[in-house]
């Protein structure tokens, strides 16, 4: 049945206070998102739009004990289950994705919320379309500070041509001036070890949030551990002794990169510009469809928000919350 427009499954009618009607059994069922479920989620994450980071796997999975991420899929659309970004502790609910129009699925949501005590509301979502989930419940938009996805062009990443890469490029030429016999690989069973042992020399002084920090760190182990699963393409780079002096590890859903792990020994100068130029140049040729690399949020760490504002996003990708 519909109500003013709003798919809803057949249910008691006992009005609540969104217009809904409560009181009916839920069409879903939630489970903790693991590695064995990422080829069943896969295919529906690949029908975002909006490129924004959290509906890709190392979006979902890298962060799923961080945010309590559990899934539930039904009629071939993705629903996810977690916490809030900005409202720690608070159950929260991606947008939904897949074949559903967005009024069923939010619908399914809502049941879902009135059968189990919970006040709807929703995290993460693509600005564009924070106004129809609120339209839709009678709900708040809240923008989500700090969230946003930076978006860049990768031709510019991979070439670092044109005034504004100047600096970019006089880093990376001063790392390979300064290390004449450089070493760039990709990733694989010959050298993963190598780059696990890297990471044990990632140095986490002076970051904002050092929890945050260490969970992410532990997460790019969790990673290389499991890469063929994952299916992630990663990349290392080594000094002119030899030695590994930055890594990174990234996705590709459609025509992005998404690039989720990126560390480098920062008393190598210019071993960040080095190994983020040329690892996009490398994805654009092994894509010849790839047009934009999205680098994540700067989570409103000064220090993160200042190296990704330097390299010229195209666009910034605002997410937001709806109450």
């Amino acid at each position: 049945m519909r109500v003013s427009g709003l798919f809803v499954p057949q249910r008691n009618k006992l009005p609540n206070k969104i217009g809904l009607y409560a009181n009916c059994v839920s069409h879903l069922e939630f489970k903790q998102m693991g590695l064995s479920d990422i080829e069943k989620i896969r295919p529906l994450l690949g029908c975002n739009e909006y490129r924004t980071c959290d509906f890709t796997i190392g979006g979902l999975l890298m962060w799923v004990d961080y945010f309590n991420y559990e899934y539930c899929v039904y009629e071939d659309t993705l629903f996810i289950k977690g916490i809030s970004e900005n409202h720690p502790g608070k159950v929260a609910f991606s947008m939904p994705i897949g074949r559903l129009p967005l009024n069923e699925s939010i619908a399914l949501i809502v049941d879902y919320c009135n059968d189990n005590g919970i006040e709807p509301s929703f995290s993460a979502v693509p600005a564009a379309k924070a106004e129809d989930i609120a339209a839709i419940t009678g709900g708040v938009v809240e923008p989500l500070e700090g969230w946003s996805d930076y978006l860049y062009d990768v031709r510019s990443l991979a070439t670092l041509q044109g005034k504004a890469y100047s600096k970019k490029r006089n880093h990376v030429n001063r790392f390979m001036i300064e290390n004449p016999n450089y070493g760039f690989e990709m990733i694989t069973s010959r050298n993963i070890g190598e780059a696990m042992a890297f990471l044990d020399t990632v140095d986490l002084d002076g970051k904002a949030d050092q929890a945050v920090a260490s969970y992410e760190l532990e997460q790019c182990r969790s990673v290389l551990s499991n890469i063929d699963t994952y299916l992630f393409d990663g990349a290392l780079l080594r000094a002119e002794d030899g030695a590994v002096c930055a890594i990174t590890l990234g996705e590709v859903v459609g025509d992005t990169l998404y690039v989720h792990i990126e560390k480098m020994d920062h008393n190598v100068a210019g071993a960040g510009e080095t190994v983020n130029k040329l690892f996009a140049a490398e994805m654009l040729s092994r894509n010849c469809g790839l047009r934009y690399v999205n680098r994540e949020e700067d989570m409103n760490d000064p220090g993160l928000r200042f190296a990704k504002e330097s390299y010229h996003p195209v666009s910034l990708l605002d997410k937001c919350n709806v109450i």
